[in-house]
């Protein structure tokens, strides 16, 4: 795995982990709103595999003068996977760098705005709970049309509450906010979207609450670059099936205790 850092921070606040794959038209504005947003962070970025030009964009953004500008104390940090994985062999890849001791899933596609950090990050701070998820559902800002997206995020949250009696509203969000032990002793699997149900499964069965903030949201389109599909959701409904019965490592129940 290839990598590429600038910057330097010996004491992050926040990590803030951008998955990518084929963002060439947002990636450059979506890493100057993370490095704008609050906090001292340490930004890692996986490409999972690329094909179009958003490596060369950002090897030639992390060189440039313009980055110095926005860094400040803080570091960003690039790795290229070989082929790609999905988002979630791509997060898997940065776990293992992780140095704050908060961190926060972040894509690259304009949709979620860093600026909404702290509505997350401060509940973990003041130690309400170990997991924050920020709800595209709870603001009545958010323009969502109900289209089929939607109502597979809700039939997830249904299952999340049939399965494990917990109720959500966006078990499917991007921004989902950890502790850095839990996220790291959570034994992750997954590679694709899947993530998503397998860390929501996972923080549950290790006994944790998952608290839900509203956060701001600019829905995209397929043509405009969504990437999520049909069998995408058919594959989140059988992750949540699988861990509802699975068997959790001591690594998991440690990192509840830590």
């Amino acid at each position: 795995m290839n990598s590429l850092s600038v910057g330097q921070l010996k004491d992050p606040e926040l990590s803030v982990i951008i998955p990518v794959f084929n963002e060439e038209r947002t990636v450059i504005a979506a890493l100057e709103r993370v490095l704008r947003a609050p906090y001292r962070k340490q930004v890692l970025i996986v490409d999972d595999g690329s094909t179009d030009q958003t490596v060369s964009l950002l090897e030639g953004y992390l060189a440039s003068s313009a980055v110095v500008g926005l860094l400040g104390d803080q570091s960003v940090e690039m790795f290229r996977l070989a082929k790609n994985g999905g988002k979630g062999a791509a997060i898997r890849a940065a776990v293992p760098h992780i140095a704050a001791p908060l961190v926060i899933i972040q894509d690259a596609d304009m949709e979620y705005n860093p600026a909404d950090y702290p509505l997350m990050i401060e509940v973990l701070k003041r130690g309400e709970s170990r997991v924050v998820y920020g709800s595209r559902y709870l603001s009545g800002d958010n323009i969502l049309p109900f289209t089929h997206y939607r109502l597979g995020v809700m039939l997830l949250n249904l299952l999340v509450l049939l399965l494990y009696g917990v109720r959500l509203t966006d078990e499917a969000t991007c921004y989902k906010c950890f502790e850095s032990s839990l996220l790291k002793g959570l034994d992750l699997r997954t590679s694709g979207f899947d993530f998503c149900p397998e860390v929501t499964a996972k923080v549950l069965r290790a006994g944790c609450t998952i608290i839900e903030v509203p956060v701001s949201f600019k829905y995209r389109t397929v043509a405009e670059g969504k990437k999520i599909r049909w069998h995408d959701g058919i594959a989140a409904a059988l992750t949540l099936l699988r861990y509802r019965f699975w068997r959790a490592p001591a690594a998991v129940s440690r990192a509840n205790m830590e």
